[in-house]
């Protein structure tokens, strides 16, 4: 019963599991996601519409992020309505904040740019945190090892001599 009960949770728990590849894609795809939005907001700035803006965010970017905006990007130039598109891409995993940030630009009138660039300053300094806590965890994990090569020199070059010469001085002396 218990191997049954087993099976059935790890079935349920394996189907959110990531292969390494997958991992990999997703964590590249999140470190271009604060230069993505830089870039759709300075070509936005510049005059260019979104499909626009966004095939030559792909086409600066490359690689997996190229990939990801492709299908948008496609239908984007196909004539599909943007509002549809930027909705289909709020619910990605990654690029989700800049489909939402675009589609509530569009859908309430306010100005594209400036959302986009509030979205890339908070981009920005999320990551900012996330590098700044990982440092923290290293240097937590730096002190354990430090710990262990220091305490046996101190202990024998420390320690040991001072209670070798008081027990040598109560022998001697008592």
């Amino acid at each position: 019963m218990g191997a049954v009960v087993a099976g059935v949770v790890v079935w349920v728990r394996s189907s959110s599991w990531e292969s390494a590849a997958l991992q990999r894609r997703r964590a590249r795809l999140d470190g271009d996601l604060p230069f993505v939005v830089d870039l759709m907001v300075s070509a936005l700035a510049s005059g260019a519409d979104p499909a626009m803006a966004l095939g030559e965010v792909g086409s600066a970017i490359g690689g997996v992020t190229a990939e990801e905006l492709a299908p948008w990007l496609a239908r984007l130039r196909l004539g599909a309505d943007p509002v549809a598109v930027w909705s289909e891409m709020a619910a990605h995993p990654v690029l989700g904040r800049v489909g939402l940030t675009l589609q509530r630009s569009v859908d309430s009138g306010a100005p594209v740019v400036a959302a986009l660039a509030r979205l890339a300053h908070d981009l920005r300094s999320r990551r900012r945190a996330e590098v700044e806590a990982r440092v923290r965890q290293v240097e937590v994990k730096a002190a354990v090892p430090l710990g262990v090569c220091l305490l046996p020199s101190f202990v024998l070059l420390g320690v040991v001599p001072l209670v070798a010469g008081s027990v040598m001085g109560f022998l001697l002396g008592g």
